[in-house]
């Protein structure tokens, strides 16, 4: 199966090779710092180090020289980190005239914003940002520019002087006559001109302006940011002026080839199920049946939490489709027959109550009073009459509530919106609430049709509270390669003790398992500092393991800053397992349902790929391709063992199950997960 890559990468050619740039050693405002380091030298008998601030910095703003400045000849091809400041420079100015609004965003990048008039409306203005990344040596010899598009955002037609009486602590952008500023950080200048600053609209500020919450598209994003990225290359890099600035390649976007594309084997995409060998869950499960169903003990009641109101519609259709399948337009099997678990419902056994705030209070007492039968498993489905969006804090949270009353007391639990169960398309639900039925009681859906291999793997991911105003982690490890996990807990984001002890906890298990540890593999949801590394190897060392770590750093959010395009699809995703080498030890991964030619993905199924990246403690170990290889492929191998849908996800189980931890875990009035908490999947 060919495919013709694309990258939105543009290589290009330094102005010229070597120039003299002004440079100053006092700190002023505007001024670009460049470390004496990145002048490789040059600084040498021109200015003495001692005159620099603090040592080690000079000052320039890339103009002609003027009073006490320091001429200094700078080669831009050796010089790599001015250059960088230097290009940026000059696609600032460049853009000042020509982009509506410009900033510069957190990590220093130009990013530029265009009116997009067909989506502006009386009320705002839209604007497609796209941001110029520069970069050097990571997929041609020469220096980089990449050409993200990063979506859109709107900014409000009324300027701050013609809205009155309200609360500006509310505000946190504001394009300021086309440069954003935050509203904190105002100028005295820009304060004393309210009628040039327009509000950029926050999810915060739509509520106060009436402005609807973007609802999310899941369409095929491939050929939207494909002639999205063409047309601004067309329209504003491939003109005579910027090029003249920055002389790109006549190719434009780089074809990536050769040993920097290469593609996960394709039994990688087996899956094993009880009765044979599949590849995609969504139609081989019902046909193929869990590789093990819920193991012991085998008698598992299940019982309904409900509003009385919703009984006689929600909660009879569910029972029903769990009792005699869904005979719609599109059937779909009974729970006996889809993951091999007869449903009872048990005698008298589900609880309803009449008001929705009294819920938590009548399901605690109903639960603490509850009898249950030996060697027996109980199993609760709320159906929630509290859509997910609610506004109202105190109603939002019953959900979190009612997951943590049934977990502290030995019970599994599914949440099922009321309105769902309406949906025409409710058959669709079906499959994905089973699938995760069956894992919370333990059984396996599915594993991946790979020899069994004993590698002690953590993954840790990461959820951002909005209403904490705070980061928590969650933590999992493995043991193998079938998915099973032990081990869930979370902590503060910051807490990389706690992180270590439970890694320090996981090892121990691990050995205690009569398993022989060579190596620590940490999946982690950003770069892993030295200093947070620091605790993780002290405890290594503290057993008596000096075994080497690898980190595999799994960016959470899909990859927009760098993509690629299989220009000969007229969908335009590469294949699932395809893997572009985009860094010195960082790769783009695919992971989708193209699998073949033939395949046709749903609109869901068309995933931007995931970043990777590498650090070991033992750095040689990341010079050995087969290894790098047999991780990245292990990244691959765990995004196919998600099992809250029959769907292929994008990021591995090992990122995404401690981040749903994550999630949770924070709205419990309880300040630690109960055993049983972390060892089992109750949070799917």
């Amino acid at each position: 199966m060919v495919q013709s890559l694309q990258l939105n990468i543009i290589p290009f050619t330094a102005p010229v090779q070597e120039a003299g740039f002004a440079f100053y050693t006092a700190k002023q405002d505007g001024y670009c710092p460049i470390h004496k380091d990145d002048l490789n030298g040059a600084i040498e008998g021109l200015v003495d180090e001692s005159e620099l601030h603090y040592g080690n910095w000079l000052y320039t703003d890339f103009a002609p020289a003027k009073e006490n400045a320091i001429i200094i000849s700078v080669n831009l091809n050796e010089c790599k980190y001015f250059a960088q400041h230097y290009y940026r420079h000059l696609i600032r100015t460049h853009f000042k005239g020509v982009a509506d609004i410009m900033r510069k965003n957190f990590t220093n990048e130009i990013e530029v914003w265009f009116h997009n008039t067909k989506s502006s409306s009386t009320k705002f203005k839209v604007y497609n940002q796209f941001t110029l990344k520069v970069q050097h040596n990571r997929v041609t010899e020469g220096p980089e520019l990449v050409v993200s598009f990063d979506g859109t955002t709107k900014v409000l037609n009324k300027s701050i002087a013609e809205i009155h009486n309200f609360k500006t602590e509310l505000y946190n952008w504001i394009n300021c006559n086309g440069e954003l500023n935050r509203w904190k950080y105002l100028t005295d200048e820009q304060k004393l001109n309210h009628e040039k600053n327009y509000p950029v609209v926050s999810n915060t500020l739509k509520p106060h302006f009436d402005i609807a919450f973007d609802v999310p598209d899941f369409k095929n994003r491939y050929p939207k940011y494909f002639t999205l990225l063409n047309d601004f290359y067309n329209n504003y890099l491939n003109t005579d002026a910027f090029t003249a600035i920055l002389p790109l390649s006549a190719d434009g976007f780089f074809k990536p080839n050769g040993l920097s594309v290469q593609r996960i084997n394709g039994t990688s995409n087996e899956l094993q199920f009880g009765n044979g060998v599949g590849v995609e869950p969504k139609r081989d499960l019902k046909r193929l049946k869990p590789y093990k169903p819920v193991p012991k003990p085998s008698n598992v009641k299940f019982f309904f939490i409900y509003h009385k109101p919703d009984r006689e519609h929600a909660v009879k259709n569910i029972w029903q489709y769990f009792k005699d399948g869904y005979n719609g337009q599109y059937p779909f099997p009974k729970m006996e027959e889809y993951i091999s678990q007869p449903f009872e419902l048990e005698e008298n056994g589900s609880i309803s109550f009449d008001n929705i705030d009294d819920a938590v209070s009548v399901v605690q007492k109903a639960i603490k009073n509850k009898d249950r039968l030996p060697d027996t498993k109980y199993f609760a489905v709320y159906i929630s009459p509290v859509p997910k969006w609610e506004k109202d804090p105190k109603r939002n949270s019953i959900y979190h509530r009612m997951k943590e009353i049934l977990l502290y007391e030995g019970i599994n639990s599914q949440v099922i919106w009321k309105e769902n169960i309406s949906k025409p398309a409710f058959n669709l639900f079906l499959p994905n609430i089973e699938t995760a039925i069956l894992a919370k009681l333990g059984g396996v859906p599915w594993r991946l049709k790979r020899d069994t291999t004993n590698e002690l793997i953590v993954g840790v991911g990461a959820f951002y509270s909005i209403t904490r105003k705070s980061k928590y982690v969650g933590s999992a490890f493995c043991f193998n390669n079938e998915g099973i996990f032990k081990g869930f807990d979370c902590f503060g984001a910051n807490d990389t003790d706690s992180i270590a002890g439970s890694i320090r906890e996981a090892v121990g298990k691990f050995i205690a398992s009569n398993y022989k540890a060579t190596r620590l593999i940490i999946h982690f949801y950003k770069d892993l500092s030295k200093k947070e590394l620091k605790p993780i190897i002290d405890t290594l060392h503290a057993l008596g393991l000096p075994i080497p770590v690898i980190v595999v750093t799994i960016n959470k959010t899909e990859s927009k800053e760098l993509l690629a395009f299989d220009t000969s699809s007229q969908k335009l995703m590469p294949y699932s397992g395809t893997i572009v080498k985009v860094g010195a030890k960082e790769y783009l991964l695919f992971n989708n349902t193209r699998y073949e030619e033939a395949s046709a993905p749903t609109d869901r199924e068309h995933h931007f790929p995931v970043k990777i990246s590498f650090f070991s403690d033992k750095a040689e170990l990341l010079d050995d391709p087969a290894l790098i290889n047999q991780l990245i492929d292990q990244v691959y191998q765990f995004s196919r063992m998600y099992w809250k849908s029959v769907s292929q996800q994008n990021l591995p189980v090992t990122i995404k199950y401690p981040e749903m931890v994550a999630e949770i875990f924070p709205y419990f009035t309880h300040d630690k997960l109960p055993d049983r908490g972390k060892e089992s999947l109750w949070f799917l």
